[in-house]
């Protein structure tokens, strides 16, 4: 498959109103594309796309407020982008939500919401756009998971489980559309600098001071600049990697995993209790390192 082209062709993003989301935006346009981003946050979407038209006045930058929660509402936000853009070279699904807790900390709505809008949301997106993809040669297709999508940690069942569920999806859609010719890549970010840990919500069940306690704790290892993180991925477009982890923090624990598959979970308590000290004692809830736009 040869090298993506990002010039002049039109790059969907969704979650694009900060943190990896923004950086794509405006990484992108300086590569020639014309952009279509989505967000639930609608004076920060129009910021950023004023920014990029404002550094690239060729570019064309197309805005749709939707909250990715409302499937009803993705579904109808992506029939008019496929209808206004029956072509389309490039899809990252990027936006992703957070919740804090044990799974008996947790209601079922809670649960829901998390898998609605990091995996029932791209899948129906993808779905929607595929045709577009199929259109437009050499398009390429990318889903955000995260390093919860390759190490699942107590405090996170609904993140962890919904983030394995967008790895599969994408890795079984890598293997169906490389007859297509279009590429498909994960993407597994580790600790990057976002809103979206500030902005998780807390299980009903969760004391408020435990969890703040420990956000802030966690915080401390949030380091990447998300700039960083869209260079990263971008340059895994490039190539047509099928599968992009960003940085030690995720690299790392992969290995973890996929040399000690059924014993991690001790040896990453361990590193936790280490990391963060008293507060991130064993059973503590651990938000989510989530590099992507504030949708929630």
């Amino acid at each position: 498959m040869r090298s993506f082209d990002f010039t002049a062709g039109t790059a969907v993003v969704t979650g694009a109103a900060s943190g990896i989301g923004e950086a794509l935006a405006h990484a992108l346009a300086r590569r020639g594309s014309n952009l279509v981003v989505l967000d639930r946050d609608g004076d920060r979407l129009d910021a950023v796309a004023a920014a990029v038209r404002a550094a690239h006045p060729g570019r064309r930058v197309d805005t749709h407020l939707v909250d990715l929660a409302d499937l009803c509402t993705t579904a109808r936000v992506a029939e008019e982008i496929r209808a206004r853009h029956p072509r389309i070279r490039l899809l990252i699904n990027n936006a992703g939500v957070a919740l804090g807790g044990r799974f008996d900390q947790v209601t079922m709505d809670e649960f829901h919401w998390v898998v609605d809008v990091n995996f029932r949301a791209p899948v129906q997106l993808t779905h929607a756009l595929l045709p577009a993809l199929r259109a437009e040669p050499g398009a390429h297709l990318v889903n955000v998971s995260s390093l919860f999508g390759l190490i699942a940690p107590a405090g996170q069942t609904a993140y962890a489980a919904s983030k394995f569920a967008v790895r599969g999806f994408t890795e079984a859609l890598r293997h169906e559309l490389a007859d297509d010719g279009i590429g498909v890549t994960s993407v597994h970010p580790g600790g990057i600098a976002t809103r979206i840990a500030r902005n998780a919500r807390v299980g009903s069940g969760v004391s408020p001071a435990e969890f703040e306690s420990a956000l802030r704790q966690f915080e401390k290892l949030l380091s990447i600049p998300p700039e960083r993180a869209a260079e990263v991925i971008l340059r895994g477009v490039e190539r047509r990697r099928g599968r992009v982890l960003i940085g030690w923090s995720a690299k790392l624990p992969d290995l973890l995993a996929r040399v000690a598959p059924g014993s991690y979970g001790r040896l990453l308590a361990a590193g936790i209790r280490v990391a963060g000290g008293p507060a991130r004692r064993a059973g503590r809830p651990i938000p989510a390192e989530v590099p992507a736009g504030e949708i929630g």
